[in-house]
């Protein structure tokens, strides 16, 4: 997958604007590494951390999903995790410390993925994402799971940022926003078809659809994909994004400029010299979205 990334990234950055290519910031000088990365929280024997399966409703069916829940009565702040394309990493790990840092955790997989019914549509994705903040508000799910829906953010990895950016721009009541070597899924789709096409078939792992049905649903919807046009509904939410060497900073980077062109001061920026994945940052990755997060949930 690293490889596919690769390479429609380098290809996507010849539509690219001159701006969006600059180089993400140096990293800050780093602080110290929050203690749930790596310290257990106490036991309580009466509301005791917790895994509870999920069945969400979205489009007509109910896709998977897992919630890690924190230890103690609640509620919790509550953060829901989006994979990528097809979502082989799953930031679980991410999830675990998030969950030792006081917060709830949610993943699940779209319709048509990792065994979620239906099929796979990228148009989907952020009405499922949706559909997920919509299913932690009702009351009582929210009761149920100890889910401080005051208090909820959305992570989204790789595509998976793409369908954070998008939700997070119409949703006003989220508390903040990451993205994680984010795709802008419109850019890619203005990318030259064969291209696109030998992209797709790379990385069709379980996902229920066709590389041909997939390439001509992000060409056909190019314009509308794009975050870009996104960025004055983004200018108003705290915003973390995190870039990488995958080839894909100068996408985050142009998403950035234009949130803050529109006028929005709540944005933070990081840069890791690491893959798509994070295979070799992962404590970095952790300790940043803690860092993040810990003042938009008091």
């Amino acid at each position: 997958m690293r490889k596919a990334i690769l390479s429609l990234a380098l290809v996507a950055t010849l539509t690219a604007p001159a701006a969006a290519l600059a180089r993400a910031p140096a990293p800050a000088k780093r602080t110290a590494i929050p203690a749930a990365i790596f310290t257990d929280p106490p036991q309580d024997k009466a509301h005791p951390a917790r895994m509870e399966t999920l069945h969400i409703p979205t489009g007509g069916v109910a896709v998977n999903g897992v919630a890690y829940l924190a230890v103690g009565a609640g509620p919790h702040p509550t953060v829901v995790i989006a994979h990528g394309l097809p979502g082989i990493e799953k930031n679980l790990d991410l999830a675990q410390a998030l969950r030792r840092a006081g917060w709830n955790t949610i993943t699940f997989n779209y319709r048509g993925s990792w065994g979620s019914p239906g099929s796979y549509k990228f148009a989907q994705n952020p009405e499922d994402l949706s559909a997920v903040l919509a299913f932690l508000r009702d009351p009582t799910n929210a009761a149920k799971l100890g889910v401080d829906t005051r208090h909820l953010a959305v992570i989204g990895h790789s595509m998976g940022g793409w369908t954070t950016a998008m939700v997070g721009a119409q949703d006003k009541q989220l508390s903040g926003l990451v993205l994680i070597s984010a795709a802008n899924m419109g850019l890619i789709g203005a990318m030259p078809h064969d291209a696109l096409l030998r992209f797709m078939s790379e990385n069709m792992e379980t996902l229920a659809s066709t590389p041909a049905t997939l390439t001509d649903e992000l060409v056909a919807n190019s314009a509308a994909n794009n975050w870009l046009a996104r960025a004055d509904g983004l200018k108003d939410t705290p915003l973390l994004v995190l870039t990488s060497d995958d080839g894909l900073a100068g996408q985050g980077e142009a998403l950035v400029a234009a949130v803050r062109k529109a006028g929005g001061t709540k944005v933070v920026t990081a840069h890791e010299a690491t893959d798509h994945s994070w295979s070799d940052r992962r404590i970095a990755l952790e300790a940043r979205i803690i860092r993040f997060l810990q003042p938009l949930f008091k």
